[in-house]
């Protein structure tokens, strides 16, 4: 699908926190978290005994195989060695954040099973200056196949990164540097964190079985990711 629609030129991480020129092999475009910020997130974290993830340019940085970062290992096991998310399972977060100097920081993410302890912490991490906190309102839900059994992980979960940051910035980025009007846009999305590219760009397309929130406001639903929405999509519009 990538060969066929021409896709090798950039790649949007993090949320809309750095843009990649695949072919320069280089940032062009970047709003990292602050490292200082980022030992902050992590001590409440810890002092709460919250589950949290770091996300960096290379992999998922992780204190155990929990929530969301027990289901990228489990999908990995489906896929080939290059396009695996890789996951590092760090003891002490605080030291290894702390000791790090060659490493970017794109996003957080936090998730607990328990209401009323995440929305504890939400209301503590928006105190944080200069952050960014996006909770999702609903309780998020993933089938793990185990052998012939499937295990259902469901958790409330949230992304904090800069202010400002989100996938719709990257994209006027790009469409400034390709002269671009947003009406030559399409954006594909199935979550709260995709809410403002899919109601600003030209054609809004949303996975079948995503979030309300994000279905309502949708030009054009596909089918879900199990049944190849993305390409689908593409076919039909490209």
């Amino acid at each position: 699908m990538q060969k066929k629609f021409g896709s090798k030129k950039y790649l949007i991480a993090g949320n809309g926190a750095l843009i990649y020129d695949i072919q320069k092999e280089q940032i062009i475009y970047d709003k990292f978290l602050p490292k200082q910020k980022v030992l902050e997130i992590i001590k409440i974290c810890e002092k709460n005994s919250i589950a949290y993830n770091v996300y960096t340019e290379q992999a998922v940085l992780a204190t155990a195989l929990k929530y969301n970062v027990l289901y990228y290992q489990k999908e990995n096991l489906k896929k080939e060695e290059s396009k695996q998310t890789k996951i590092n399972i760090i003891d002490n977060m605080y030291d290894y954040v702390k000791n790090k100097k060659d490493e970017n920081f794109l996003k957080m993410t936090i998730c607990d099973d328990t209401q009323t302890v995440f929305q504890s912490i939400i209301r503590k991490l928006r105190k944080i200056e200069g952050v960014e906190v996006l909770d999702v309102s609903h309780m998020s839900r993933k089938t793990i196949k185990q052998g012939t059994e499937e295990i259902i992980v469901e958790y409330y979960y949230a992304e904090i990164s800069m202010q400002n940051v989100d996938k719709w910035y990257a994209i006027e980025h790009l469409m400034q540097k390709m002269n671009l009007a947003k009406e030559e846009v399409m954006t594909i999305g199935d979550n709260v964190n995709d809410k403002k590219m899919i109601e600003e760009a030209g054609l809004g397309v949303v996975m079948a079985g995503s979030t309300p929130e994000v279905s309502q406001i949708a030009d054009y639903i596909t089918r879900s990711n199990n049944e190849e929405g993305v390409a689908k999509a593409l076919e039909k519009f490209c």
